[in-house]
């Protein structure tokens, strides 16, 4: 990736513009007794070799996998920043910080320099670093670690290729699955591993979390709103101007076609190009929460009858949004059909009342 690309793109596949990556956080908030279960584990002796951190996207789980990366690895602790914190100056923390520690091994989608875009699945050749990592000896005499970030999008073969290590992993090897939807992950992996489960946390406290990232008062109520419980989600809702965003989403939705095709082609381009990446992302989703308000508004007024056409709609945009990334779609077009959709469940609706 060349440096000017570079400017306008995330370093890491998921990471929101303008904020700290989970491996730079030395903050995390809401998930206190999971850190308890880790450090008890740890200091009794019973640290099990494969953790699975699984919860929605965005409420701390890669900070969390740091954190607990950083415990075994020898940072020294600091409790000022909780219960597994960690002192941000110690040399292995800034070591951690720039990927540059020799027994720590991040797996998680590779950058595609053809298409200029991140892939949609962590890649068996990937994948294999595991096992590398695991038959070498520590280069600090301790603890490897490999946080796999996010373990639901190792494709069969990748998930694969980690099994062995998961079946007979070696003496002081620790591996950390971090899964937005664990589901996904064949059950194999999943029965190998001792896992805890994070909640979405308090719009309250989303809503502090932005604000300690300097999003303003007004824009972090409406972001925490919308991030139901995950200040990641939160953050990059305000990064990207998600209050306009979410404006537009809901005219979509309410307005239809009335809007008129020459705003679906200008918001499908505008959505499309490289730097936008973040925001079309977002687009999706806040697509998909808007329906999801329509379904709850129809189920609570007793009108059934129009849920159907919506259930269907959730699940084709759903499927439109993976395609784009795993088929390397055209953006555009993907964004385009997308509205269109939209519009024609509307308008089929309205032709039924």
């Amino acid at each position: 990736m060349s440096a000017s690309e570079k400017s306008d793109y995330p370093d890491e596949p998921d990471r929101v513009p303008g904020c700290a990556a989970p491996r730079e956080s030395h903050n995390l908030f809401g998930h206190e007794d999971a850190e308890h279960a880790f450090e008890t584990a740890l200091n009794t002796g019973h640290l099990h070799h494969a953790w699975l951190l699984a919860g929605p996207r965005g409420i701390g789980k890669a900070t969390l996998a740091y954190r607990m990366a950083r415990r075994v690895l020898g940072v020294k602790p600091d409790l000022t920043h909780g219960v597994l914190g960690a002192d941000p100056h110690d040399p292995i923390s800034l070591r951690i910080a720039a990927m540059s520690h020799g027994d720590l091994l991040v797996l998680r989608r590779p950058y595609d320099d053809k298409r200029k875009r991140w892939r949609a699945e962590i890649t068996v050749d990937e994948a294999r670093r595991m096992a590398r990592l695991f038959q070498t000896r520590a280069g600090e005499g301790g603890w490897r670690v490999c946080v796999v970030d996010a373990a639901d999008e190792l494709n069969l073969n990748a998930a694969n290729a980690i099994l062995k290590t998961l079946e007979e992993p070696p003496d002081q090897a620790l591996v950390i699955l971090v899964a937005h939807a664990p589901g996904r992950l064949p059950a194999t992996v999943r029965s190998r591993c001792r896992r805890l489960d994070l909640r979405p946390l308090t719009d309250d406290l989303t809503c502090k979390i932005a604000i300690s990232h300097g999003i303003s008062k007004t824009e972090a109520e409406l972001a925490s709103t919308l991030a139901a419980g995950s200040p990641g989600r939160a953050l990059a809702i305000a990064s990207v101007g998600g209050d306009a965003l979410w404006r537009e989403v809901d005219q979509l939705v309410s307005q239809g076609a009335r809007l008129g095709q020459g705003h679906a082609h200008a918001l499908a381009r505008r959505l499309a190009l490289l730097k936008a990446a973040p925001e079309r992302k977002l687009f999706f989703e806040l697509l998909l929460m808007r329906l999801e308000q329509e379904i709850r508004t129809r189920s609570q007024t007793g009108n059934t009858k129009g849920l159907e056409p919506w259930f269907t709609l959730r699940d084709e945009l759903r499927a439109l949004d993976t395609d784009m990334e795993r088929l390397y779609l055209d953006p555009a077009q993907v964004v385009y059909s997308a509205i269109q959709k939209t519009w024609k469940t509307q308008s089929r609706l309205q032709a039924d009342v």
